[in-house]
């Protein structure tokens, strides 16, 4: 009987367990035949994320230099290394740009196209664009999966789940602001994907008030600013500062959130000299011993002193290497007090107050999570310019190799996600951990925080400050906000944004699929996300056993990593991922052969 496996989801990750499994099938599964279903109503490589059918306006969030589907010599992993090229390789580009979205979504059909010419003749590939409802069947035997619009289902010895990012239907909350909005012809749209969303009911000239400012925001400034026409010059007396030029069709974009700034700049240097060695406060040995810890953890006092500190590691080790000047001791006395001092507390700060003499030097990270926390503005146009000032001042640092100790932590924010997918549940219900990490480690290109500056001049986009409410006015039949940053003064609206992807939920998920395995006894963390074995992405039951032919691999689970994509030469963490989980599905496949 010729084995099955069905991967539902056949975007980068499914790719890249395709890919792996490629690899690893000769050693492992030789030449015995074996079908392989692929599940997903979007292009094969791409997905829906990175489809080559979305506006050109859009781009990446890293570099083209900074994306590979490819293993190397830096990857630990049990199966062959296959190298190929970079993003930047594959298209003749220069490895510092930013490229659009559809050309990564090229180079993900490629790769795709790769993996599949990979695999032997003994091996069939069927492609099935529709989507996966339901994963039935018993531990020890053959699974079913539920097609949409199918009667029938795929019958496979095991299943692996790739599903990428999710919709969530609307919370509560949600569901009365669209109430709200149908009962006064008001526009509201929930938080979803920006390049999903029909945005054409935001009037030109209009006030839209907007919830967020990470990367969905960014979208959505780019799709109503270039994208009805506006363009960009250049200011002839500076060269590093945008004008923007308005079509007229631009609604006013009034923007706040809970910390009130966008992420930080994407960091425009390499890091030269001597790298901080990682992991050093955080890595395997750390995580086994919270992993042998009884009891479920808690990530604010379990996790993150010994995050905070290998954060802090990384920061003074590259202060001390590459800017001693700015150093009041040696660093072997500054390393043996770190390493001896616990993780957050006065003993710390004394020593690092002694060691570093400008505070600006000195890694607070209360301080990047809540940059106006207690800053209060006199009038709306002052908050502007306090918020230019701002955003000026971050591109000012996040390009400038004199604080190079920004590259370092960004490294260790790596490094510590990749030990964080072996915790499984972080005891993390808000996922404060991912939204800080998305703050430092995900920002936008600092091109993009140029245009916004232009667009703040230019009365495009108007900042509200932090700690963001939002309320209804049932007598006036309009959205009003309000923030701590610019106490008693309110903004009205008639549309309202949630400028943000849906959280990870178990109650809301769109995904039929997913409803139905927790319904069946999959386990969901408090944060939302599916409970997998760290090792292999077996799918966790709420006794806490894996289920043997059930997989799952990405950002819908516990083990999902920081980034989208893996960087050249750093490890990757999901290539390890990839290569556990494929060379596990083939071992039950060789032993189900009798092999």
């Amino acid at each position: 009987m010729s084995r099955a496996i069905v991967v539902v989801g056949a975007g980068p990750r499914g790719t890249g367990f395709l890919e792996r499994l490629a690899a690893n099938l000769p050693e492992l599964y030789g030449q015995r035949p074996l079908d392989v279903h692929l599940v997903d109503p979007h292009p094969a490589g791409p997905g829906r994320v990175w489809r080559t059918a979305q506006s050109p306006l859009l781009w990446m969030n890293s570099r083209a230099g900074d994306v590979t589907m490819f293993t190397d010599e830096t990857v630990e992993i049990d199966g062959p290394v296959r190298p190929g090229p970079t993003l930047a390789e594959w298209a003749g580009i220069d490895g510092h740009v930013f490229p659009s979205r559809r050309r990564q979504g090229a180079y993900l059909r490629w790769v795709h196209a790769r993996a599949r010419a990979a695999l032997p003749p003994s091996v069939t590939v069927h492609e099935h664009p529709t989507t996966a409802t339901r994963v039935e069947g018993p531990h020890d035997g053959r699974q079913r999966v539920r097609l949409e619009g199918r009667a029938a289902p795929l019958v496979a010895d095991l299943v692996v789940l790739a599903l990428g990012h999710l919709d969530a239907r609307p919370d509560e909350r949600q569901r009365r602001l669209a109430d709200f909005a149908a009962r006064h012809g008001l526009v509201h749209l929930p938080p979803g994907f920006t390049a999903d969303c029909d945005l054409s009911a935001l009037a030109p000239g209009e006030p839209v008030l907007v919830r967020g400012l990470g990367l969905a925001f960014v979208d959505l400034m780019v799709l109503l600013t270039e994208g009805r026409g506006g363009r960009y010059e250049r200011d002839p007396e500076d060269a590093d500062r945008l004008v923007y030029v308005p079509s007229g069709r631009e609604p006013v974009l009034h923007v706040g959130s809970r910390r009130g700034v966008p992420y930080h700049s994407k960091i425009g240097y390499e890091l030269d000299g001597e790298r901080p060695p990682l992991p050093r406060f955080f890595g395997p040995v750390q995580v086994d011993a919270l992993r042998a810890a009884p009891g479920p953890l808690d990530f604010r006092r379990d996790v993150w002193p010994l995050v905070a500190k290998e954060l802090g590691w990384a920061h003074y080790h590259r202060l001390f290497s590459a800017h001693p000047e700015r150093t009041a001791v040696a660093w072997s006395d500054f390393e043996e007090a770190y390493a001896a001092a616990a993780p957050l507390g006065p003993e710390l700060d004394a020593l690092v107050a002694a060691a570093v003499p400008d505070p600006a030097d000195r890694l607070d990270l209360d301080v990047l999570d809540h940059p106006l926390d207690g800053v209060r503005y006199a009038s709306a146009d002052a908050l502007q310019e306090g918020m230019r000032r701002y955003v000026a001042a971050d591109l000012a640092r996040r390009h400038d190799p004199g604080h190079s100790p920004d590259l370092a932590v960004f490294g260790a924010l790596l490094s510590v996600y990749g030990q964080l997918a072996r915790l499984g549940d972080l005891g993390d219900p808000g996922n404060r951990w991912h939204g800080f990490f998305s703050l430092l480690a995900s920002g936008p290109p600092g091109p993009r925080l140029r245009q916004l500056l232009a667009l703040s001049e230019a009365g495009i986009v108007r900042f509200l400050g932090a700690g963001l409410t939002v309320e209804t006015d049932e007598e006036r039949g309009v959205f009003r906000a309000r923030a701590t940053s610019l106490p008693g003064e309110w903004t009205e609206a008639r549309a309202l944004v949630e400028a943000r992807l849906p959280e990870p939920t178990r109650e809301h998920t769109e995904s039929a699929l997913l409803r139905a395995l927790y319904e069946d006894g999959a386990r969901a963390t408090d944060a939302g996300l599916l409970a997998v074995d760290p090792g292999d992405g077996r799918v966790l039951g709420r006794d806490g056993r894996p289920h043997p032919r059930r997989f799952a691999l990405g950002p819908h689970t516990t083990a999902r990593l920081g980034g989208a994509f893996t960087r050249p030469r750093t490890g990757g963490f999901a290539f390890r991922q990839n290569d556990r989980a494929a060379r596990a599905a083939l071992a039950l496949l060789r032993d189900l052969c009798g092999a």
